[in-house]
């Protein structure tokens, strides 16, 4: 009898979750020179793999951390979120859904310098990411539901995104200051002459009090 295609998708991940790990690493490792092209690439979605990034960044398979800073590495390189939402590895021959309980990255390092006139914020992630926030990597800062604290995000490539560390978050604050914009006066941080709200001055000083 025929598998159809919902059971082959099973079979695979199955196969991969018992041993076929080795087999993702070998793909990777032959498709990464630098940053592999995976946005061109288009295998056939093989179903879902048991592993997982935590909100810290650290990467889990089969409910065990990965603690190979070099296979993080690796993996982070055939990343992928898709328009579904969705993050995968992908590779040129398959494709697997993996679970990102935030940010797939954390950026775990920042610099703030001048140049030419103008203040550039640079992050380094915990794979090894430099990116400088600007039109190509624009920052953001979302408010947490519970807590009422801040989370900085910025796009390092694709639609994957880095969330700041706490540390990080603390001295982007320090680099913060008041702007003039559509939506009224905003505290915010500039990079490559990109404005990045933060929160209403108002909100701020409430805050303060």
């Amino acid at each position: 009898m025929t598998q159809s295609k919902t059971d082959q998708q099973k079979s695979l991940v199955t196969a991969a979750d018992a041993g076929g790990l080795e087999a993702l690493i070998a793909r990777a490792a032959s498709a990464e020179r630098g940053l592999p092209p995976v946005e061109r690439w288009n295998p056939e979605f093989c179903g879902d793999l048991d592993m997982e990034i935590r909100a810290d960044g650290t990467w889990f398979y089969l409910g065990t951390p990965i603690g190979r800073p070099a296979l993080v590495r690796l993996f982070s390189t055939v990343l992928r979120k898709d328009e579904d939402g969705r993050t995968y590895l992908v590779t040129p021959v398959e494709k697997v859904g993996i679970k990102v309980v935030d940010a797939p990255f954390v950026a775990v390092e920042v610099d703030v310098s001048q140049r030419n006139g103008q203040q550039i914020v640079t992050f380094r992630t915990n794979v090894g990411d430099v990116v400088e926030a600007g039109p190509d990597h624009p920052l953001r800062f979302v408010e947490e539901d519970k807590t009422g604290g801040l989370k900085p995000y910025v796009l390092v490539r694709g639609r994957l995104e880095a969330l700041a560390s706490r540390p990080v978050m603390y001295q982007l604050v320090e680099h913060g200051e008041e702007v003039e914009t559509a939506q009224g006066t905003m505290f915010a941080l500039r990079s490559k002459g990109q404005i990045y709200p933060i929160m209403p001055t108002a909100q701020l000083r409430q805050l303060s009090l």
